[in-house]
């Protein structure tokens, strides 16, 4: 396969082309490896995508995307997908033969599941020395639990996550897969640093990355706070742990809006404009943060009675007027409705599919974003770009 070829496609698609030329082919499913491919993908790289006969069990989530399933939909547009029977020599050609053009391999198969198929990471690395390779796992690959499966939720458990969400009535699962977001993220940016990398020394390298570390980098807040510290994580619901006020207050149409004072010059503002209280600024309870958050109940009770005499939207506009950082707390339909929302539109098998866009605008532009593959809709036409001759 011609370089030229890798870059029609990307082409053909309209998406960005910083990574046009490249080959990255990915034995993944779920969500933390397809979110690194999608991201490779977006920035033009040419990505095919290996799934098993009954394809990426992410498919089968929901069928809530007119049949198809959300997080499919998400995080795997713009890719190429092929079947693939790794236990059979004829299929094991076909990647083989993939890996011999590949620039990025990347597989997040159960711990030593790859091994054992005959594509160990130290057997590629020294036969193919410019490839990249990414493995992507639940808890790394060394360590006690290197073995141990891994999915979203559990991580939030294990890391401490739980710790410090949800309220005093208990933890709460965060509410999207943020472990499997944070080990994408993080594998994309270790991908792209490799790229970089081996533009200057012509060396690919291994990277691997766990669900479990990268959300535990993410904790390192509360873990210093803890081992420094001695501060215990506490279960603040929307209320800021240590800043105060910083949280959720209801208004008077019973729904509510999330302020924040982050310093003493805001404290002044919030009291003459909002409260209409200054005699507050000076109050021995709420002169300075640490006070504000030692007596936050009292301080909460003077802030809901004022609340409770303006709308959600008209105090989101005082507040705004005054200075003073706020937000609303938003149901899925306002944030539908939100002025601020950017949407994109990809095809999928049963119909095209807006979704909210990517947060990093292009030269002031939303780029164009290829289609999600069905299953196995590039198999034949891959089978004989990459069957040995």
């Amino acid at each position: 396969m011609s370089s030229r070829q890798k870059h029609r496609y990307v082409s053909e698609n309209r998406m960005a082309d910083d990574l046009a030329g490249l080959l990255v082919v990915s034995i993944e499913q779920a969500v933390a490896a397809p979110y690194l491919t999608n991201r490779l993908a977006e920035a033009g790289a040419r990505v095919i995508k290996i799934e098993r006969e009954e394809g990426d069990f992410a498919r089968q989530y929901d069928h809530l995307v007119h049949g198809e399933s959300a997080y499919f939909v998400w995080r795997n547009r713009g890719k190429e997908s092929i079947c693939l029977d790794l236990r059979t020599d004829e299929d094991k050609q076909i990647l083989e033969t993939m890996l011999e053009e590949a620039d990025v391999f990347v597989q997040n198969l159960a711990p030593g599941a790859i091994d054992r198929l005959g594509f160990a990471t130290q057997r590629l690395r020294k036969q193919y020395p410019k490839l990249i390779t990414v493995t992507i796992s639940g808890y790394g690959e060394s360590g006690p639990y290197s073995n141990r499966k891994a999915y979203d939720l559990l991580v939030q458990a294990e890391s401490g996550l739980c710790a410090i969400t949800g309220n005093t009535a208990g933890s709460a699962r965060v509410g999207v897969s943020v472990c499997d977001i944070a080990c994408g993220m993080t594998a994309y940016e270790a991908v792209l640093q490799a790229l970089i990398g081996r533009a200057c020394c012509q060396a690919g390298r291994h990277i691997s990355v766990s669900l479990f570390h990268a959300l535990a980098d993410w904790m390192n807040v509360p873990y210093l706070q803890s081992a420094y510290g001695g501060k215990s994580p506490m279960r603040n619901g929307l209320n800021h742990p240590t800043i105060a006020p910083y949280g959720a207050f209801t208004t008077s149409d019973g729904k509510q809006v999330l302020l924040s004072i982050q310093n003493e010059r805001e404290w002044v503002k919030f009291c003459e404009g909002v409260l209409i209280s200054p005699e507050l600024i000076s109050d021995p309870r709420f002169n300075s943060n640490s006070n504000r958050v030692k007596n936050r109940d009292a301080l909460s009770a003077i802030i809901e009675d004022v609340f409770a005499h303006h709308s959600r939207d008209a105090l989101s506009d005082l507040l705004s007027k005054t200075g003073i950082a706020s937000g609303q707390v938003s149901t899925i339909d306002d944030l539908i409705h939100h002025p601020q929302t950017r949407y994109i539109e990809v095809d999928t098998p049963t119909g095209p599919v807006r979704l909210l866009a990517p947060g990093a605008l292009i030269n002031g532009e939303i780029p164009q974003y290829g289609p999600v593959p069905a299953l196995g809709q590039h198999s034949q036409a891959l089978r004989e770009e990459f069957r040995k001759i």
